[in-house]
């Protein structure tokens, strides 16, 4: 089994919530590649999650310092299996229309494995 795995980080209150899942997945032997999208990067620190990882987070597809490569794509072949923990109304609403304009929007357009969404949002959102 490949024990590599992307965890999506969106901008939902549950935020928080994902650290501990890194934290958890990183315990079991995952190898986990963060990418959080700008929303979620204002309500946690992405150096929570580099610390847990022990990776670098992947925050901005259009970052200098990912050179030449196409990061969305490099990311999108990281791991057989994507967790989007949280996974917000908004989020779920790009990832089904295809709408790719974040770097986590981007990369799971690029993704050709398993995905595992975990909506997190108001039961009157989630109904809808």
């Amino acid at each position: 089994m490949d024990k590599k795995i992307i965890l999506g980080v969106t901008g939902g209150i549950a935020v928080y919530k994902s650290a501990d899942l890194c934290s958890t997945l990183v315990k079991e032997g995952f190898d986990v590649q963060v990418v959080m999208t700008p929303n979620a990067a204002k309500l946690i620190s992405p150096v929570i999650f580099k610390t847990l990882s022990k990776r670098e987070v992947a925050l901005d597809i259009f970052d200098p310092a990912n050179g030449v490569k196409p990061l969305h794509i490099e990311v999108a072949n990281f791991a057989p299996l994507a967790v989007i923990a949280p996974a917000t109304a908004n989020f779920i609403a790009k990832y089904t229309y295809g709408i790719a304009d974040e770097v986590l929007s981007c990369v799971m357009a690029a993704f050709t494995g398993r995905v595992l969404l975990a909506p997190a949002m108001n039961p009157a959102m989630y109904q809808q």
